[in-house]
């Protein structure tokens, strides 16, 4: 006996796997922007707020802690949830932390009150790349990941320049119109709550529902799985291969990025370039992200041509060479803000180039076994620490050396990294686009 027709058989199957460029772009551009709000707006609103400089440095450097420390709490994502769910819910928690800056500034006690929001907004931006992070890897096939690092960094860049450009050029504007700076960063911190709820709204709608996006199922008590996330991670492998080149290949980066601005700013009479604020905006801040930007597209094409084993040199390569740059503005202290914004964009080009090549790596180490998205939040853990550590000394040591001394010592801190990948083991097919 033939079942009767039902009203829904006669629709369309729905469309369960939109095309990446509905959420890619939107969910790493809110991704960037709150980790560009806690570690640069803060301290440009800081300083309008006429708080000092030993302050600034001390409290916002703790703002970066739960970036360093999220896979300590990553195996939640994967064992409470769906990613789906995680992200439109912390982009609303973002949105709302947003909301308490602009109404905590015009506070008497706006410093104590907008920190503590801070620490709030920092817990969950990181918790939110955890969850995108991994619903990346869960979305799209393995053969696409590596095709769209570099979609993925280049929203994410432009979240730094909306951020670093936009709106502090925003909020100067609002100050010089107001003449109040508090109420100028509130109207600005107002705006991205706005923006942070609205995209909640649109990624609840348009976001996939990959199968796989799921709790995974345990079959044991919490914590001994809690504790299993980890475990398989430390079991693959040449664990300690992997790790060093985690920790290592951006140990001479880590040391640059820290003095860059600082180098542009300085006077010349101290080895500095004594460029404005406005010009390191223009040169630093916006040629150089957009090269950086460009660098990261081009790197992800290429590895989808001919994989991460057999690029992995060049593009090291590429993203260190152009060190010697730093040594040559130090020497020349060309005064040309076009000369100096070419050279900055010839530098960030190849870090951006050659850093597609770690990202890829993580992808590759974090796709092994079940735990995905704790796994890559491990290794982006083991990132932040490889920033961290190198950086943590970097002006101590140009203090010794001056800048040019220094530049020279960052071209030499080049070859651990290139130790590292001497040993590390990469699968041949990875990263490379399927053929046919």
């Amino acid at each position: 006996m033939r079942r009767p027709l039902r009203k829904s058989d006669d629709l369309p199957p729905l469309n369960t796997t939109p095309t990446p460029w509905r959420w890619i772009p939107t969910l790493y551009f809110s991704q960037g922007l709150p980790y560009v709000v806690v570690m640069t707006l803060s301290v440009v609103m800081y300083k309008n707020l006429g708080v000092s400089n030993t302050e600034i440095a001390l409290y916002t450097s703790w703002l970066y802690l739960p970036w360093v420390i999220k896979p300590l709490w990553s195996p939640l994502v994967d064992l409470l949830g769906t990613k789906r769910r995680w992200i439109v819910a912390l982009q609303f928690v973002v949105g709302a932390a947003l909301a308490m800056v602009a109404l905590t500034l015009p506070a008497s006690d706006a410093l104590r009150l907008s920190l503590a929001i801070f620490w709030l907004m920092a817990f969950a931006s990181a918790t939110h790349d955890i969850a995108a992070d991994g619903f990346y890897l869960l979305a799209l096939p393995q053969q696409r990941q590596a095709a769209f690092v570099g979609v993925r960094s280049t929203f994410y860049r432009l979240a730094m320049i909306a951020g670093q450009g936009g709106l502090v050029y925003l909020a100067g504007w609002l100050q010089q119109r107001t003449g109040r700076p508090a109420q100028a960063w509130a109207l600005v911190f107002g705006l991205m709550a706005v923006f942070f709820v609205a995209v909640a709204v649109w990624h609840a709608w348009a976001l996939p529902r990959p199968a796989t996006d799921r709790p995974t199922r345990r079959d044991t008590a919490f914590w001994p799985g809690f504790i299993e996330v980890f475990a398989a991670f430390f079991r693959q492998p040449g664990i300690g291969r992997i790790l060093a080149f985690l920790l290592l290949y951006r140990f001479a980066e880590a040391q640059l990025l820290k003095l860059v601005t600082p180098f542009l700013l300085d006077a010349t009479a101290v080895g500095g370039l004594g460029l404005k604020t406005q010009e390191v905006g223009i040169a630093y801040g916006t040629v150089g992200v957009i090269a950086l930007t460009v660098g990261g597209l081009l790197g992800g094409w290429v590895i989808s041509l001919g994989g991460l084993k057999r690029l992995l040199w060049p593009l090291m390569i590429a993203m260190h060479l152009p060190n010697l740059i730093f040594v040559a503005l130090a020497v020349a202290q060309p005064q040309s803000l076009w000369l100096v914004s070419a050279a900055v964009a010839a530098e960030q080009f190849g870090y951006g180039f050659g850093f597609t090549a770690y990202m890829v790596f993580m992808l590759m180490v974090a796709g092994v076994g079940q735990h995905q998205t704790a796994h890559y939040a491990i290794c982006t853990g083991f990132m932040a620490l490889g920033m961290m550590l190198p950086g943590m000394g970097a002006g101590w040591l140009q203090s010794q050396l001056g800048y040019l001394g220094f530049f020279g010592w960052v071209c030499v801190a080049t070859l651990p990294s290139f130790v590292a990948a001497a040993f590390v083991q990469i699968d041949p097919a990875f990263g490379r686009k399927a053929e046919g």
